[in-house]
C-alpha cells in the first residue's frame, strides 16, 4: 500500500493516564518530583496499529470503555499519546462529544461562524456557507437562540452540519448520530457517502451492528484498550458478537438454511447475517391484493410480511423481528412480536415451524427499500440470545397505486362546508 493511498496511519499507539485518588495528591507528586508515586495508572489504549486508506470508510466497534472514543481523540488530536505515532493526511473534520466544541451560551448562528474561524474560514466565507448549513440543520428559527436550549437532536443537527459543510478529507464521528431522528440520520449518511465518492475518508464509533454492516468498508474492534481484530466489516461484527455470546462460531449451517430466501424473486445474496444457529429463518413471503411476492408493492395497500422460522432446540420466549429500511440504511419501520402480538409468543419446540405474519400499510415514498428479519431469545428481562438475523435479505420495490389513466391514487377527499 504506498503511503499516498494512507488517510491515517496508527503505529504502536499507547495512551496511559495517571489516575489520583484525591486532587491533593497532584499537589503531592509534583512536591516529590517524582520519587514517590501517588497515582495508579489506567491503559486506555495500547500498542494499536493499524493504516486507513483514503476513500474507506471504517467503523469502530467494541465494548464500552474498550477505548474507542479515547482513540478517536487522540487521532484528531485532542489527546496527546504516551507512546506511539498517529499521521493523519488532510483536513479534518470531528463530531465527538454531544456539546464539544460549541459554547452553550452562544446561539446556534454564532456557533456556526466560531466554528468556521476554528476551521480558517473569514466571515465572508461562512457568509456563504452560512444558508447551507442552516438548511441542513433544519432547526429553524432556533438558530438564533443559545445552544443550552437545545434538545440533543437538535444540537446534533447543528454540530453534523457545521463539520461537514465543507466535504473534510477525514470524517470523525463519535456516536452523536444515535441521538438524531431517522430522517436526519439518513441525511448524515448520505452526506457521509458524499464523502466517501469523493476520495474522503469516514471513521464511526457506532453500537449499531446494522449501520457498521451497511455503511462501512472495515471495522477495527478494540477490546480492553487492545486491537483485538481489523479486517472486513462482516467478519468483525461476527467475530465480536460471538465475544457477548450473541453469535456462536460453531454455528452448523445446513446447505438449505438459505433456501427459502433464495428462492424469492427479490433475495439480495448480498444479505448479512449472523446468530447462533438454534433457529433458522426462511420462506419469506410478501402477500398484496392477492398477489405472492409481486414485483412491487403498492404505497399504502394492505401488505402481509411473514417469514417461517425452524426452530432446531426448544426456545422458551422468542421474539420475532421485522426491519424496513431505505438503501441509505436508515429504519423506516421496526416492529417485533412482542410489541405487537395480543400475548407473549409461546415456547417453540425442536423441531417445530413457526411462521410470523406482520400485517402493515406501507406509507412509503416510490422507491426500493430493504427487509430484515430477526428471531432472537429473551433471556431475562433485557438480555437477548440472538438466533439467527437476517439483515438486507429481501429488496423491496415500492410504486405508488395509479387508476387506469396512470394517474397517481392519491385518496383525496373533498368536504364543503358552509360557513355562517
Amino acid at each position: 500500500m504506498s503511503s499516498d493511498d494512507i488517510a491515517i496511519s496508527v503505529r504502536n499507539l499507547t495512551k496511559t493516564y495517571r489516575l489520583f485518588a484525591h486532587p491533593g495528591d497532584r499537589i503531592k507528586q509534583a512536591a516529590t518530583l517524582g520519587l514517590r508515586k501517588y497515582y495508579k495508572e489506567f491503559t486506555a489504549l495500547k500498542d494499536v496499529s493499524f493504516d486507513i486508506r483514503k476513500g474507506e470508510t471504517v467503523g469502530i466497534i467494541g465494548r464500552n470503555g474498550s477505548g474507542k472514543s479515547t482513540l478517536l481523540q487522540v487521532i484528531c488530536g485532542i489527546l496527546k499519546p504516551t507512546s506511539g505515532t498517529v499521521q493523519v493526511n488532510g483536513r479534518v473534520s470531528a463530531l465527538l462529544e454531544l456539546g464539544a466544541g460549541f459554547n452553550p451560551e452562544f446561539t446556534g448562528r454564532e456557533n456556526v461562524y466560531f466554528q468556521g474561524a476554528l476551521m480558517g474560514f473569514n466571515k465572508a466565507r461562512m457568509d456563504e456557507r452560512f444558508d447551507d448549513i442552516a438548511a441542513f440543520a433544519d432547526i429553524g428559527e432556533f438558530i438564533d437562540q443559545p445552544v443550552r436550549t437545545y434538545s440533543s437532536g437538535m444540537f446534533v443537527r447543528l454540530a453534523f452540519a457545521s463539520a461537514t459543510h465543507r466535504i473534510p478529507n477525514v470524517l470523525i464521528v463519535d456516536e452523536a448520530l444515535s441521538v438524531g431522528d431517522a430522517h436526519f440520520q439518513s441525511k448524515c449518511f448520505a452526506r457521509m457517502n458524499e464523502i466517501q465518492n469523493s476520495g474522503g475518508t469516514v471513521l464511526f464509533v457506532s453500537h449499531t451492528p446494522e449501520q457498521i454492516a451497511h455503511h462501512c468498508n472495515r471495522a477495527l474492534w478494540l477490546e480492553r484498550g487492545h486491537m483485538a481484530g481489523q479486517g472486513e466489516a462482516m467478519l468483525m461484527l461476527q467475530a465480536y458478537l460471538s465475544s457477548w455470546g450473541l453469535n456462536s462460531a460453531s454455528r452448523n449451517v445446513d446447505a438449505d438454511d438459505n433456501l427459502g430466501c433464495v428462492v424469492h424473486p427479490c433475495f439480495d445474496a448480498r444479505e448479512r447475517r449472523w446468530g447462533n444457529g438454534d433457529a433458522i429463518i426462511e420462506n419469506v413471503r410478501l402477500l398484496q391484493k392477492g398477489t405472492l411476492n409481486p414485483s412491487s408493492i403498492l404505497s399504502g395497500e394492505h401488505l402481509e410480511i411473514s417469514f417461517t422460522t425452524r426452530f432446531r432446540r426448544a426456545v422458551s420466549r422468542p421474539i420475532y423481528g421485522l426491519t424496513i429500511k431505505n438503501l441509505h440504511g436508515t429504519p423506516m419501520f421496526s416492529a417485533n412480536s412482542r410489541q405487537l402480538a395480543h400475548a407473549a409468543a409461546g415456547e417453540a419446540q425442536a423441531g417445530e415451524y413457526i411462521q410470523a405474519r406482520f400485517f402493515i400499510y406501507p406509507y412509503l415514498d416510490a422507491g426500493e427499500y430493504l427487509l430484515s428479519f430477526g428471531i432472537v431469545e429473551q433471556t431475562s428481562e433485557n438480555g437477548i440470545m440472538v438466533l439467527d438475523r437476517r439483515y438486507d435479505a429481501i429488496r423491496m420495490r415500492v410504486a405508488h397505486p395509479a387508476s387506469a389513466e396512470f394517474v397517481t391514487d392519491m385518496r383525496a377527499r373533498c368536504e364543503l362546508v358552509t360557513m355562517s
